[in-house]
């Protein structure tokens, strides 16, 4: 990734940017999560285990530092960072990049034609508009949908510090990047725009949410990028996967597959129900947008967990891992 985008930028004499995102630039986001995440691991048994006296702290502190934040954990975790930094920062500055590779042409027509086709000749949007409104519910779906913003770093500095065996750290991490690098190949090879930017008269009748602003924001985005040559700036338009769907739907099958807390798992499958269909919903992706983001997801999942060390069992429904160490086997038994 960070070959074809610094590529691309001296291809386009375009400059790489680094885009600022949920709490901040993506340098400084990173290290602060897992800062927070070292804290939050750190202060509370602190706290707890000497019973709020002070002089017990220091000990506690330390045998902590010393049984969890070991060179193994030290490792996965700037590993981890580094890796997705690169990862995610080329992938903004690539799918910036896109409308000046792959031109104007799109394929928004042919994808919106499958889809009322899949729906026998009616709209995706106007039968979920129908069914679930334009109330309340699109607030809900909103908030859903835009949560995603957040858990992308979370859910990475998560499995990086908490992961109870190390490899989860690594397999969610390879998964990460993988998934992003695909979702990059995925944009050229079926440049779209998404239904809500093409055929934004399907949606006029949803009321304004965070949703709608951030569509706004994107669209004069990407008029900036491409009319007004605004610098520093990312155009950030594409269809053609959907990555909310697939990472999404990566960190659900991390959940069930890492963790044994049935709750998270039902919290989780179900935020990625509902994010398919916030994206159907507000017009941020076609049905083959969404399948082609499962496809992605499965395939990072699977990828990863081999890269990291884990045996599929039973069709690939179970795993467990074949190492505790950074040390991974390349034949895992």
């Amino acid at each position: 990734m960070g070959v074809l985008a610094l590529t691309a930028s001296f291809a386009l004499d375009r400059p790489l940017v680094d885009p600022e995102g949920f709490l901040g630039p993506s340098w400084l986001r990173l290290p602060l999560l897992v800062l927070g995440a070292f804290l939050l691991d750190l202060l509370p048994r602190t706290l707890w285990g000497s019973r709020m006296k002070v002089a017990l702290m220091p000990a506690i502190a330390k045998e902590r530092v010393r049984t969890h934040w070991d060179r193994e954990r030290i490792t996965l975790v700037v590993l981890g960072l580094v890796s997705f930094y690169i990862t995610y920062v080329c992938y903004r500055n690539l799918k910036s990049f896109l409308p000046f590779i792959m031109g104007e042409d799109k394929y928004d027509r042919e994808l919106h034609l499958i889809d009322r086709a899949m729906m026998f000749g009616h709209e995706p949007a106007t039968i979920l508009h129908t069914i679930f409104g334009t109330g309340i519910s699109a607030h809900f779906l909103s908030t859903i949908y835009l949560w995603f913003l957040p858990l992308v770093p979370l859910a990475l500095a998560a499995w990086l510090v908490w992961s109870r065996n190390i490899t989860f750290g690594y397999w969610f991490a390879t998964s990460q990047c993988l998934a992003w690098a695909l979702g990059t190949a995925s944009y050229f090879a079926l440049p779209t725009l998404g239904p809500g930017f093409q055929y934004s008269y399907l949606y006029t009748d949803l009321p304004d949410t965070g949703s709608s602003a951030l569509m706004e924001a994107l669209s004069y985005g990407r008029d900036g990028v491409l009319r007004r040559g605004a610098e520093g700036a990312v155009q950030s338009v594409a269809g053609f996967a959907s990555l909310h769907v697939a990472i999404t739907l990566l960190v659900a099958l991390m959940v069930q597959y890492t963790l044994r807390n049935r709750i998270l798992h039902i919290i989780f499958w179900a935020n990625f129900a509902i994010t398919v269909v916030a994206t159907l919903y507000f017009g941020w992706h076609y049905i083959a947008d969404d399948l082609a983001g499962v496809v992605i997801a499965l395939f990072a999942f699977w990828l990863g967990g081999l890269a990291s060390g884990q045996k599929f069992d039973r069709h690939g429904l179970a795993s467990h891992p074949t190492s505790t160490t950074s040390q991974v086997p390349v034949d895992a038994e």
